[in-house]
């Protein structure tokens, strides 16, 4: 009997959050929740494409290194325009300038990097959007929950019952937490990824630069 009473609770309890957080937002909240499975979607994408093995990836590295070593400049060429790293990317823009010296390599690959960079920072930017979004939405939805409220108890002749009054407090309390909860984890993988594309941006530089070093012109000294 105890058993059977403490199921009925338990379940009444799960049925009570299902009631506060997923139908206690109205509109706005399932605004909210939609934008957290858009967060969540976004976050495992970029999980999965922002590392070092898709960015830099040691096979493709090898293959550069090797087609350097034996000279094979044109295999090169073609390899690093259909591998579509970052890496490969940004040789391959230095290895299309080779005939204007090294010079020209180095800045073209610069550019380069600073290009791909760039483009990685913008996708990225869709998490710091849904950051900053997320809690004004809750902070409408508070403002308007708040509002239904008021307009309750001033169409009502005496105290509305608080039954009554509680869907509108559910919708202005309910909604703020939503949107932190999604504007939380949203803002902290985008500065997550910041750094990481920061740090494997360099880190590519520095390796395409190790590369290419091969096409430096010797230095000229005697004694």
């Amino acid at each position: 009997m105890v058993g059977f009473e403490m199921g009925l609770l338990a379940q009444a309890q799960q049925k009570g959050y299902f009631d506060m957080l997923v139908l206690g937002g109205g509109t706005i909240g399932f605004i909210i929740w939609g934008l957290s499975v858009v967060t969540v979607a976004v976050i495992i994408q970029f999980i999965i494409t922002i590392r070092r093995g898709t960015l830099i990836p040691e096979i493709a590295r090898q293959q550069i290194q090797s087609m350097f070593d034996n000279k094979q400049y044109r295999e090169a060429i073609e390899m690093t325009a259909a591998e579509p790293s970052f890496l490969s990317y940004v040789v391959h823009a230095a290895m299309t300038e080779a005939a204007h010296g090294y010079g020209a390599m180095e800045r073209a690959m610069e550019e380069a990097a600073e290009e791909r960079t760039t483009k990685l920072l913008r996708r990225i930017e869709w998490l710091n959007l849904i950051g900053n979004v997320s809690p004004m939405l809750g902070l409408l939805g508070t403002v308007w929950g708040m509002v239904l409220m008021f307009m309750e108890i001033a169409g009502s002749t005496t105290m509305p019952p608080v039954y009554v009054l509680g869907d509108k407090i559910g919708i202005a309390l309910v909604t703020t937490l939503l949107g932190l909860a999604v504007a939380i984890p949203a803002l902290a993988v985008f500065s997550i990824m910041r750094n990481r594309i920061d740090a494997l941006s360099s880190e590519a530089m520095i390796i395409s630069q190790e590369l290419i070093s091969t096409f430096r012109p010797a230095a000229k000294g005697g004694d």
